[in-house]
């Protein structure tokens, strides 16, 4: 099958990089870790779903620690690989093509340990807030309150990485999601997390229109 298309991508990729100062030792594993990825996308629709899809099966491969700098890399390359000149040319505008993206180490804790001692961890009124509204908004759109708990345990293990930060930004937001995504080994739980941290960021920076990117959905008791 033809892989023009993903090798066109990787080399303007890496081009765009390698102009911004990345080392050739950066530059290389980027390329490393996307030629691994480009066999699940060769020649498939720029789906965003399905590349989702292949990054998680990559996931399982990858070394955890690992994880912060891959999911930067490979959302980077995204854009390149659908061909979407204008967004590379705002988000390369914006700074959003790092050098050093991975602004947080990866969780270490043992997750059952941490998971037994959050109700005892303490939050800013900055944080407590967008908790509680996201609380009651899951309530509203006729959440269990078996689920409410379970997802606003999820969101305090990302808020451990966000309550020191004062800026909303939603790289900042961005980079501590996948720093703590790592801590979970079963991938339902994975992708709930992911679906949780999307949810929540719109409380966290007080989208007056947060409730309407909540998505109920049946989920497994992890606790």
């Amino acid at each position: 099958m033809n892989d023009t298309r993903e090798r066109e991508a990787l080399n303007a990729y890496l081009k765009l990089l390698k102009s911004k100062g990345e080392t050739q030792e950066g530059l290389l594993q980027r390329e490393d870790w996307l030629k691994q990825l480009i066999p699940a996308i060769m020649g498939q629709p720029a789906d965003g779903s399905l590349y989702r899809e292949a990054v998680e099966q990559l996931l399982a491969v990858i070394d955890r620690n690992q994880w912060p700098f891959f999911l930067s890399v490979v959302r980077e390359y995204f854009h390149f690989w659908n061909q979407d000149i204008k967004m590379i040319a705002a988000l390369n505008a914006g700074q959003e093509f790092e050098i050093n993206p991975v602004k947080f180490q990866p969780v270490e804790q043992d997750l059952k340990t941490l998971w037994q001692t959050l109700d005892k961890e303490k939050f800013g009124v900055a944080d407590t807030w967008p908790l509680k509204t996201y609380s009651h908004a899951l309530r509203q759109e006729g959440a269990e309150q078996g689920m409410v708990d379970t997802r606003v345990r999820l969101v305090k293990l990302l808020l451990l990485k966000l309550r020191d930060i004062n800026e909303r930004d939603h790289k900042v937001y961005r980079q501590a999601v996948d720093a703590t995504v790592g801590m979970f080994t079963m991938k339902p739980t994975q992708k709930l997390f992911l679906s949780v941290s999307r949810e929540f960021y719109y409380f966290w920076i007080g989208d007056p229109e947060a409730i309407n990117h909540i998505q109920i959905e049946k989920i497994e008791n992890i606790a």
